[in-house]
This record gives C-alpha cells, sequence and structure tokens, in this order.
C-alpha cells in the first residue's frame, strides 16, 4: 500500500524573531491608524521566530517582480536538491527508482517547471511524470500527498517525490498597508521541504483514503492579486473562522472510512494560525496537545505554506513516529477555501501484511454494508 516516508526539510539561514518583527512594524509603520491592531495580531500568532533567504534588510527592498522571480528560481535550484536527495535516502530509494514529481509552490513561478530542471540534473528517467501544482496555496501540501496516493493506487509499484518550495518573503509587498497585509508580513516564513510516496513498502504512514473540501463563495478570502510588482496577497478576516465548515468535512470523511475524527492517534493539521488549531481542537473535541507538530512549525518557522504539513510530518517521525496500526488525519488548508485531506496508518515495512489484510476486511464491510442499504459506495478510495 502506499506510504508516505520521513520527510526532509530545510530553512534558509537568516533568521527574523517575533521582536524583530514587531519593531520592524513599529519603526516603518508609525502613523498607521490601524497599527496597534496589527503589532496585537501578529503577537497573537504564536510565531517566535521565521527563516528568509535573504536578509531582513534585502528583504524590504523591492527591486521588482523580475528580480524576485529570478531570485526564486536562483534559490530552488540552490535549495531543492539537497531536500530531494535527503528525503529519497529516507525513502532508501534512488533517483532511478521515481515514477511521478509533484512540485507545489505558490511564491514563484518557472515555465518549464522545476521537475523538468531536477529530472535534468539529479538523475531521474526522463520518462518520470511531472505534475506541477501552483494554486493551491497552504493546500498544495495536502493536495501533492492525495496525488501521489492516486498515481500509487492506479500504479502500485510505483513511488512518488512531493517537493514544496516556499519563499514567502518574495513576496513581501511595502506598498500594502491593509491589516491583513501587516498580519502576513509577521507570519509567513521560507521553507523547502520533500518526501516519497512508497508504492510498496516503507515506513511512515500508510495512506488509505483521500478527499478534497471547497467551501461555497469564500473564493475571496484568500487569494492573489497579480500585478506588476508581483503577487499581492489578499487575506479576509474570516479566514480564521474558516474551521467552523471545515470540521464537518474532516468528520465526514473519517466516517465514510469507519473511524471517528476526534478519536484518532495523531494529527497533521496546516497551521495557518493558532486560532485555526484552536477552533479544529474545539470543533473535533481532541486535547490541544494533540496538534503538537503542526504548533511547533508556527512557533519555530511561521507559516510556511504548502511545506507546512511536510515539516509538521518530520517532527512526528522525528519524536519516534507512533505504534504501528495508530491511526491519523493530515488536512492542508488554501485559497478556495479548500480542503485537502488523508487518512492513514503508522506503518513501519514489518506490519504492512497486517495492515492490508485488515485495509481488505474493512473495504469488505463498508461495501457490504451501501449494498445492504441501497445507497451507492463512498466515492473515495477506500483500501
Amino acid at each position: 500500500m502506499p506510504t508516505l516516508c520521513k520527510p526532509a526539510v530545510s530553512v534558509p539561514e537568516h533568521v527574523i524573531t517575533m521582536e524583530d518583527t514587531l519593531e520592524l512594524a513599529r519603526t516603518l509603520h508609525p502613523d498607521h491608524p490601524q497599527l496597534p491592531l496589527a503589532l496585537r495580531l501578529i503577537g497573537n500568532t504564536g510565531v517566535a521566530k521565521r527563516h528568509l533567504v535573504q536578509p531582513i534588510e534585502e528583504t524590504l527592498k523591492h527591486p521588482g517582480f523580475e528580480s524576485r522571480n529570478a531570485m526564486y528560481e536562483t534559490e530552488a535550484k540552490a535549495r531543492v536538491p539537497r531536500v530531494v536527495t535527503e528525503a529519497l535516502g529516507n525513502a532508501e530509494l534512488r533517483p532511478e527508482d521515481i515514477d511521478m514529481i509533484v512540485y507545489v509552490s505558490c511564491t514563484g513561478f518557472m515555465m518549464p517547471s522545476l521537475t523538468a530542471w531536477l529530472i535534468n540534473t539529479m538523475g531521474f528517467p526522463g520518462h518520470t511524470r511531472q505534475l506541477p501544482i501552483a494554486q493551491l496555496g497552504c493546500a498544495a501540501g495536502g493536495a501533492a500527498i492525495n496525488r501521489a496516493h492516486d498515481f500509487c493506487e492506479a500504479y502500485p509499484d510505483a513511488n512518488v517525490l512531493i517537493v514544496a518550495c516556499e519563499f514567502c518573503s518574495l513576496c513581501y509587498q511595502p506598498t500594502d498597508l491593509g491589516v491583513g497585509s501587516l498580519l502576513s508580513n509577521g507570519l509567513f516564513g521560507d521553507a523547502v521541504a520533500a518526501s516519497v510516496v512508497r508504492g510498496k513498502g516503507g515506513t511512515g504512514i500508510s495512506l488509505e483514503r483521500n478527499g478534497s473540501h471547497l467551501v461555497p463563495d469564500t473564493t475571496g478570502w484568500i487569494a492573489y492579486s497579480v500585478r506588476s510588482t508581483g503577487f499581492h496577497f489578499l487575506l479576509d478576516k474570516r479566514v480564521p473562522t474558516t474551521m467552523e465548515p471545515l470540521a464537518p468535512a474532516l468528520r465526514t470523511m473519517a466516517a465514510q472510512h469507519g473511524w471517528d475524527a476526534g478519536e484518532l492517534d495523531f494529527y497533521i493539521i496546516h497551521a495557518g494560525g493558532p486560532r485555526i488549531l484552536d477552533d479544529l481542537s474545539r470543533f473535533l473535541e481532541v486535547p490541544p496537545e494533540a496538534f503538537r507538530f503542526s504548533r511547533a512549525t508556527l512557533t519555530e518557522y511561521g507559516n510556511i505554506a504548502s511545506a507546512v504539513v511536510l515539516d509538521a510530518i518530520r517532527r512526528l517521525f522525528d519524536e519516534g513516529g507512533t505504534a504501528d496500526g495508530a491511526r491519523g488525519i493530515v488536512a492542508g488548508f488554501g485559497p478556495g477555501i479548500t480542503a485537502e485531506m488523508c487518512l492513514g496508518r503508522w506503518a513501519s515495512e514489518l506490519s504492512e501484511a497486517a495492515l492490508t489484510t485488515e485495509r481488505q476486511v474493512l473495504g469488505s464491510a463498508l461495501r457490504g454494508t451501501a449494498a445492504g442499504h441501497g445507497t451507492d459506495a463512498p466515492t473515495e478510495t477506500v483500501l
């Protein structure tokens, strides 16, 4: 069965602390009429520090979109290969073992995608499929896992490399002075992450079901305005309330699989901000400690967009993993408002055979239940 192996994560060397961020806001915007509100919101993010691809003095400049996008390409090519190499090692695979590369990023643009460059420079086969995803924002980390899962279901012997490359600091816009923009300036950080989904074998999260949910009429809540100066990030004040409609979607997907979303063993959730995690804890009726991996990512790195879920998964591995068969959920949230969700169990290579048998029994039982009630079987994959 497809298994998500240990991710590799790297953050740039330039660090900005919460104290630095607050002082910069006071210095740059002393006469802003909503400065006290912005300072309070930034202080409430729980972000202790963030990592940037440039020193803060350079980050605050705007040399133009062309220059910034060139820097995105340069930094991606400099930083991604090492993370990819580590992720392949974690999965005990070589470049020639990879059948598809899913590359997710919303902070720069390249065509051909970085996937083509990776294939040409790192020894991946010429027949490697390429799937670049650029417009799902923070939800793309979850989407990448789900598309890798789907591919390995279609091709059981295949292996998929996932790469998330986010340089959020390159989207800083000094003329954007709304409270949402000021908050974003104190929330987002830079990171590169990679992981492999193995079609067979491996230790990690054995993927069982995935799904997507879009909250109606929220397309303007998280968005880019694309202008001559680049990507201008738009963040609606209603975004922190999105767990109220998304928590039921998590519950529904878990219930379709015969699980209770409030009684799982591990939770990997996109850490868009502290209220997201606080509200989800309340709506799912799980203790705040359940989201410790996501909170640690937010505290130490800030919101690193699509890389958040991979970093939180890496922290689960670093804690020693969990018991074989332990059940969990992974969810990324982003523009749309979109949730990309998946369910899986912790599995080592030795436990995979037993889990396969259990899934087959569960799948037969669920199909039998659906037939007995005269209803259609669930649309998502049941293994």
